[in-house]
């Protein structure tokens, strides 16, 4: 059987998609500059599976470092997860992503086509529809009024990736996009460990749960929402990790685009409250006013996954967290860092 690699598999999706994998007894082959990525994360993996996989420190810019796995290894499939992922960055940072998000997609393409491998997973993100005046957000939704770099630069590269498809009808490519990933593996050995002050409203409570921040900042207090905070779709990382799975099993040529997501939003206040239920911690929080661009909710309508992937979210939000605050709790400073 065929290996697939994942681009950035040793972050906090990847690694997670890596051991789903391994679980299947798929040999895999993980390439990561570990900008956001941890080899801690991949030998947990192994230890978790039982099983070894090939890994490859360097970047999906260089045309060297990808040609140089393609020839080593015998890549079936390819999930694109290699990236940058702050919305908050991407503004400040606006080169960086374009060259990291958009470029390196193209140099992946070329490596890809030089090995003759057509097959792939692009890993895009909710981001790409823009704030939308009603939901759940369903594939039909139009595109195109992003409101930071980050997901402009998705957006182009699922652009080019459904251009590409049309025109090289023996390529099969899939792009999943991600609502809110959250939670970690039931073990607890391996989950999300942001760089320096997280950007992500799980983390940040997490944080502030086992002492690391002082306070959770929440940004808008007076939405349309029953109470006053804005909602989201979260979804396990597990549920996520179990959805490549099955667009690796149903890739057909051409391009295809599917929403990951429970099609159920939660509000900021909910997310709070269930965290100290579960952790016993108090949450503390302050008001401040709204973002430019932020949405009063966003959830998905992830029916299509449904009927065309078999796939839908199983895990609750109580286990998300639970699962999550294994995690955080077990290791507080997260992956030491190499």
């Amino acid at each position: 059987m065929k290996k697939v690699l994942i681009t950035g598999g040793a972050g906090y999706i990847g690694s997670h998609i890596a051991l789903a994998l391994l679980d299947r007894d798929r040999e895999v082959v993980v390439v990561d500059n570990l900008v956001n990525g941890s080899l801690q994360a991949l030998a947990r993996v192994e230890t978790i599976t039982g099983k070894k996989l090939f890994f490859y420190h360097g970047d999906i810019r260089s045309a060297a470092d990808l040609d140089n796995i393609f020839r080593r290894h015998h890549i079936g499939e390819v999930i694109h997860m290699a990236g940058l992922k702050s919305v908050s960055e991407s503004i400040s940072r606006p080169d960086d992503y374009y060259q990291n998000n958009v470029v390196g997609t193209l140099n992946l393409l070329d490596s890809m086509r030089r090995a003759r491998v057509r097959r792939l997973i692009f890993s895009s993100s909710a981001t790409v529809y823009g704030p939308q005046p009603c939901c759940p957000v369903d594939e039909s939704c139009p595109t195109g009024a992003t409101t930071n770099p980050y997901g402009t630069t998705k957006l182009i590269a699922e652009h080019y990736l459904r251009e590409l498809a049309a025109a090289e009808p023996q390529l099969a490519i899939t792009a999943l996009r991600y609502f809110n990933p959250i939670g970690a593996h039931e073990s607890g050995l391996i989950g999300e460990d942001p760089c320096g002050i997280p950007t992500n409203l799980l983390p940040y409570i997490f944080q502030v749960a086992i002492g690391k921040l002082e306070h959770l900042c929440v940004y808008g207090t007076d939405y349309p929402t029953p109470d006053g905070t804005g909602v989201r779709d979260y979804i396990h990382i597990m549920d996520l990790a179990a959805g490549h799975l099955k667009a690796l099993d149903n890739l057909q040529p051409g391009f295809r685009v599917y929403n990951l997501g429970t099609g159920k939003g939660y509000s900021v206040m909910e997310i709070i409250n269930a965290v100290e239920k579960i952790s016993g911690r108090q949450i503390k929080w302050q008001p401040r006013k709204r973002r430019k661009g932020d949405a009063a909710e966003c959830y998905a309508d992830p029916s299509l996954a449904q009927r065309e992937l078999s796939w839908q979210a199983e895990r609750c939000l109580e286990k998300m967290i639970a699962d999550a605050w294994r995690w955080h709790s077990a290791y507080p400073q997260g992956y030491v860092k190499e």
